[in-house]
């Protein structure tokens, strides 16, 4: 009996194209595989076919799109015994850039059947949609504040067309009507005061961004900055300093390491890039929580890490 992929694709991920899974479905048929081919169908659904998937224990479940839908895949794989691999096919691929999987279709299943697998450890967050509770595994980030917010004004007609151009055209608006209201975040225990943060379970960021350069997925913590600044000047030397590599040498920029990180005041979140709710939230580590397909040759990366002793003293306050 042949081993099982089960390829999740979204149909409307900005590279994807019928063609390219086709592509690789064949692909993996060559190699001897059987191969089963599923279509999300809206938001959520990716979820509920992997979760679907996953029960029926297939040799490897391929999540075919962009960080959106890979992060949707793993929520309905938490836990599982079946493996992760991803042919990125979405407008940044940031999780295929962490992991150097190979932009072409038949790179990418040729890692996704050879590569090495590794037991990671996800993000868990806690948090609200329009005063649902919510509850959603990441494997690369959170985001809260400024960057949510622009992520949750995205337009998404303008998305289809341009990608990342969509995100740039959100972030011009929101800096124009920046006006943050101040957050508290209590990081294993220790309170600290900021206008937003990027919490990293990774070290890529929109691309190749290394904004939590020491975030590394097979660890159980996270790395997050916090931006105390909160003016649009602020931003634009932060946004700056992120371009550059130099955001954690600016004095108003913590860089913590953390294991649980609770968040209170009144800020957008966005996981993985795609948006996720409302403050208050808890983020928290779940270990060992997903078995991913990594790079065999992936080289190690060089160490650049702050100790405690170089992070700022907290700041103690409570909320108003």
């Amino acid at each position: 009996m042949k081993s099982l992929i089960v390829i999740i694709s979204n149909p409307i991920a900005r590279t994807s194209s019928f063609g390219k899974v086709r592509q690789a479905t064949a692909y993996l048929q060559k190699k001897g595989f059987e191969t089963k081919l599923l279509f999300t169908e809206g938001k959520g659904h990716a979820r509920e076919l992997a979760r679907e998937a996953a029960v029926k224990k297939p040799n490897l479940i391929v999540a075919a799109g962009g960080d959106g839908t890979i992060n949707e895949v793993l929520n309905g794989m938490v836990m599982s015994e079946t493996p992760l691999a991803i042919l990125p096919l979405g407008t940044t691929n940031v999780l295929a850039r962490e992991l150097a999987i190979p932009d072409s279709v038949e790179g990418a299943m040729e890692r996704a059947i050879t590569g090495q697998i590794r037991t990671v450890c996800l993000g868990k967050i806690e948090a609200s949609f329009e005063n649902i509770p919510v509850v959603r595994h990441f494997c690369l980030m959170a985001g809260v504040g400024f960057d949510a917010k622009a992520v949750y004004d995205v337009n998404n007609t303008i998305k289809k067309v341009s990608g990342e151009g969509a995100y740039i055209l959100s972030g011009i608006s929101n800096l124009i009507h920046y006006y943050p209201s101040e957050l508290i975040f209590s990081v294993d225990g220790k309170q600290y005061t900021g206008y937003a943060a990027i919490i990293g379970k990774a070290s890529r960021y929109g691309g190749n961004f290394k904004v939590t350069p020491d975030a590394d997925i097979l660890d159980p913590c996270f790395y997050l900055c916090i931006f105390k600044g909160r003016t649009r000047i602020d931003l634009l030397r932060y946004a700056a300093g992120v371009i550059r590599g130099t955001h954690l040498r600016q004095k108003d920029v913590l860089y913590l390491k953390a294991e649980q990180i609770c968040i209170t005041g009144n800020a957008h979140i966005q996981l993985d890039g795609d948006y996720l709710g409302t403050t208050p939230a808890t983020i928290s580590i779940a270990r060992d929580a997903l078995r991913l397909v990594y790079c065999d040759t992936l080289a190690v990366r060089p160490i650049f890490c702050y100790s405690r002793e170089m992070i700022p003293p907290p700041i103690t306050t409570s909320p108003s």
